[in-house]
């Protein structure tokens, strides 16, 4: 279960917006729908990103360089996300499975390494897309 964080009055209306957003967004387009409401600089921008992942409120699609609402009430906040990417739609959906997960967690390679987190995207086709 997430721990409550009180938000900045940047951080929520940040969060607002890529939550009401439907989809991922990107910094920039961030800043262009808040200019309005205050927030002028990127800096402050990124800074409200950077907490809001830090605190999985929102997660970062690495591939497209954008940021979407955190769906998942039991997620492991930025440490363990993945998404699927429909390549024709560009839809984008954060992945809540618990074999994944739990394959995840124990997951090491040749060399040992034990992972603390990861980020992965799957691309393919929806089922809209699919059936066209």
């Amino acid at each position: 279960m997430q721990k409550e964080h009180s938000l900045s009055k940047n951080q929520k209306i940040i969060f607002d917006l890529i939550d009401k957003s439907g989809g991922p967004m990107k910094a920039y387009s961030i800043l262009f729908n808040v200019q309005k409401k205050g927030i002028k600089a990127p800096l402050q921008v990124y800074r409200a990103l950077d907490k809001l992942v830090e605190i999985g409120k929102i997660h970062k699609i690495e591939s497209r360089n954008a940021f979407i609402a955190c769906q998942n009430s039991s997620c492991q906040v930025s440490k363990a996300t993945a998404f699927s990417i429909c390549e024709s739609c560009e839809n984008v959906s954060e992945i809540s499975n618990s074999k994944l997960s739990k394959y995840l967690s124990s997951f090491s390679d040749n060399s040992g390494m034990k992972y603390s987190k990861y980020n992965l995207e799957f691309f393919g086709l929806c089922k809209k897309c699919k059936s066209k």
